[in-house]
């Protein structure tokens, strides 16, 4: 091989090497900082774009969570009206069948029957406080329980209102139903026994609704792990390997600047010609 002053192909090699080892031991320290193997689309730019779409989809679900968890809400505040509701149905009726006894006093229909319209007057109390989140499912034209399902928000979970409120679909009883007398008592009690079956059914419907929803947020959660496990697979770093690559690589970095530094010397030794 000729010397030369002007070219060093030898340190132009070990500098190109010391280049590569430098590059990759730089991609090994961010794999190890971000814990990711592909941080970015220029690591792996197939693989960047299906993360980022899978990546979507986790997104979507969070959505959907968020869904299931307000619907979720709306139908506890619409359980608990609902039982409220029967609970007073079955009070006003011990009320009523007490008062077609045609040989209660004066006072003691009147005490029953007081006690009866605060009862009364109570279901619609419930019914109209019975909101959450702007949402009423059991007042007279209430509003249907709706969650998303899916990651693009096209599906959807609907759990019909329940009108439990005074002479409404499921309740008998009108706003000024009395027991003020044994034949109104009697009128009453036939009113009530519809009505306790009526709430019941509504319960019942709310009920079935209600493990519906949790059934889907438990589908939602595991899918969505899922979704996440597998995005780890794709870009997640094994930082034992990336460790034992990070000692390889930080050795032949100082091999190569001892191999570039040798080089460097090599067009001093034309002086050796000259002595």
């Amino acid at each position: 091989m000729a010397f030369s002053v002007n070219t060093n192909a030898g340190a132009f090699a070990a500098l190109q090497n010391l280049n590569k080892t430098t590059a990759s031991l730089n991609q090994t320290q961010t794999q190890i900082n971000t814990g990711l193997k592909v941080a970015s689309a220029k690591d792996n730019g197939a693989v960047f774009a299906i993360a980022q779409k899978l990546r979507s989809d986790v997104a979507g679900l969070n959505a959907v969570k968020g869904s299931i968890d307000r619907a979720t809400s709306g139908l506890d505040v619409a359980i608990a009206a609902g039982e409220a509701v029967s609970d007073l149905l079955i009070e006003l009726k011990e009320k009523a069948v007490a008062a077609k006894d045609s040989g209660l006093d004066t006072a003691s229909r009147t005490s029953l029957n007081d006690d009866f319209k605060q009862l009364r007057d109570q279901i619609t109390s419930i019914v109209s406080n019975a909101e959450f989140n702007g949402t009423n499912a059991v007042k007279n034209g209430g509003d249907a329980i709706v969650a998303i399902t899916n990651d693009t928000g096209g599906n959807t979970i609907t759990i019909g209102a329940q009108d439990l409120s005074l002479t409404g679909t499921n309740v008998s009883l009108t706003a000024a139903q009395t027991i003020g007398t044994a034949t109104l008592a009697s009128v009453a009690v036939t009113n009530l026994e519809s009505s306790i079956a009526n709430v019941n059914t509504s319960l019942s419907a709310l009920g079935s609704g209600s493990n519906r929803l949790s059934l889907q947020r438990d589908f939602v959660n595991k899918l969505s792990d899922s979704i996440e496990v597998g995005i780890g697979n794709l870009v997640d770093a094994d930082l034992a390997k990336t460790s034992a690559n990070l000692q390889s690589l930080q050795v032949k970095q100082q091999l190569g600047l001892q191999a570039l530094s040798i080089a460097n010397q090599a067009p001093g030794t034309v002086l050796s010609l000259f002595r």
